[in-house]
């Protein structure tokens, strides 16, 4: 293991010191009383939005598997935890392209905490398609939707960011991409521990030779003590976006 692998001894008491504290309380009744576990303060419209989303996608979830994530705890700690670190590194007016948005999460999600950013989403999966264009004009959300691949859509459009969460591996990104870095100007990858061998296997497959990849931030998940990450991905003669 790498020292980046390796939590120190304290470090690991305090998670599990957290991930007890949270486990001994009862879960939350509201979204708002989830958000504020997570430390989260967000505007009333805001969370009004979210509240709105979170009910007609636990709503479809009972006819497809979109998500585990049924509880106002496990939605707050890793759909709005997640997308608030996302919404956290995008420039005003960032035009944003969720890769594999499967029920909407992180695109719809921050389409709703940052309504200055021009959100794009796609999703392969028909069934899943139709699902997030439902809730787009349930709620009224200004997010174009497509219906393919992200490789499809990026021969047509260009971007300044795009977003992936739980879609593939770092090696496998790259691969669909590698032809596309003229459509977008950056990447930035939501990730868990297994990051550091991810990128030791892109490293090997030679993908990062012309690319830069770095933490642009590391967070705990409330409630579950565990870590995780975003990557930054772009090309090593361009900036990143700040």
């Amino acid at each position: 293991m790498t020292a980046e692998q390796n939590p120190t001894s304290s470090e690991l008491a305090e998670k599990e010191a957290l991930k007890a504290e949270n486990s001994a309380l009862p879960p939350s009744e509201s979204l708002v009383e989830a958000l504020a576990r997570c430390g989260l303060q967000l505007d009333d419209a805001v969370v009004n939005q979210l509240d709105a989303y979170r009910a007609a996608l636990w709503r479809w979830n009972e006819q497809l598997n979109l998500t585990r994530h049924t509880t106002y705890d496990k939605f707050a700690q890793r759909d709005v935890v997640d997308s608030m670190q996302l919404a956290g590194l995008l420039a005003c007016r960032n035009r944003v392209l969720d890769v594999g948005t499967g029920g909407g999460v992180p695109g719809l999600v921050l389409a709703i905490c940052r309504p200055d950013l021009r959100v794009s989403v796609c999703e392969s999966t028909q069934k899943k398609v139709r699902v997030v264009q439902s809730i787009v004009k349930e709620l009224q959300l200004p997010v174009t939707v497509y219906a393919c691949r992200a490789e499809e859509v990026l021969e047509l459009r260009t971007f300044d960011t795009l977003v992936v969460r739980a879609v593939a591996s770092v090696t496998k990104l790259l691969t669909w991409f590698e032809p596309y870095w003229g459509a977008f100007d950056q990447l930035l990858l939501i990730k868990g521990r297994s990051w550091v061998d991810e990128r030791g296997d892109a490293r090997h497959r030679g993908l990062l030779k012309s690319l830069e990849l770095r933490k642009a931030v590391t967070y705990s998940m409330p409630g579950t003590g565990g870590e995780s990450v975003i990557l930054r991905v772009c090309p090593k003669t361009r900036n990143a976006p700040s």
